[in-house]
């Protein structure tokens, strides 16, 4: 799974924002407000990964216990599902 277009991180106003480059068809999102977490995991997603490989990497930089990343992983990744962000 992958982030759907072309975005880029950018710090706007002291927030993690992922700027869109072009649209999206179908999405319905434009700016997407991120926390620290959500950022490194979109930062992941900008090339193809699987779930299993985000938990891991959240579980590599960031103390959390495995089952606590994957809840969250997946909680993260039905936001972006439900605004059709990522391509599965």
């Amino acid at each position: 799974m992958k982030i759907k277009g072309e975005y880029i991180l950018d710090d706007i106003g002291g927030e993690k924002m992922a700027v869109p480059l072009t649209a999206n068809e179908g999405s319905r999102a434009g700016l997407v407000k991120l926390n620290e977490v959500g950022a490194f995991l979109w930062e992941h997603l900008q090339e193809e990964t699987t779930k299993e490989e985000l938990v891991q990497a959240v579980t590599d930089v960031y103390e959390v216990e495995t089952a606590k990343a994957a809840l969250d992983v997946e909680r993260f990744l039905d936001k972006l599902r439900v605004q059709d962000l990522i391509e599965e």
